[in-house]
């Protein structure tokens, strides 16, 4: 059973053509890599398992797990709490998340990514908040969907933990 007071705003349909765009703009970026690719838990755990069999390219998948959210709906400090086994040394590495929203978990992922000699470096979301709070609107160009600035879940996303199982996406009234 859904909230009362939510809306679909992307159905399976929509996702998952969405998804197929974003693997035909990805492939090109990934030909002739091997990369990592480093699912952002829990929230990209969807996303990434759609997206992955669309890639065209041989691949190592890992993952990550740093959230601002935990369960809740306001972010707070970035808590840290898995880092991928896999070496990202001179490797390119494929960063999927679930959306991007004010930017900073998807920044310091890319840091550590960096940090780590990752070599090359790509980010892909689900969901871009349309809003002007990003800290660096640089982070990604390989967004699926974009979304009014409103709290969203399924699809892998939250609603006080719940509701990650969804097949399509909602997104509370105000």
């Amino acid at each position: 059973m859904l909230p009362d007071n939510c809306k679909q705003v992307f159905s399976n349909a929509e996702i998952s053509e969405a998804l197929q765009k974003l693997a035909d703009k990805l492939n090109p970026q990934l030909e002739n890599e091997t990369p990592v690719v480093l699912c952002v838990m829990q929230g990209g755990l969807i996303f990434s398992g759609q997206l992955i069999p669309k890639l065209q390219c041989m691949l190592e998948i890992d993952y990550i797990h740093a959230t601002r959210y935990d369960n809740k709906t306001a972010g707070g400090e970035l808590v840290w709490k898995a880092y991928p086994v896999t070496s990202l040394l001179d490797r390119t590495v494929l960063i999927l998340d679930d959306i991007l929203d004010e930017g900073q978990t998807l920044r310091s992922i890319l840091q550590y990514c960096e940090a780590q000699g990752a070599s090359k470096i790509l980010s892909a979301v689900l969901l871009r908040k349309n809003h002007d709070r990003c800290v660096d609107n640089s982070l990604t160009d390989n967004i699926a969907l974009y979304v009014e600035d409103r709290y969203v879940f399924g699809f892998g996303m939250d609603y006080n933990g719940k509701y990650r199982q969804l097949d399509a996406i909602y997104a509370l009234q105000e």
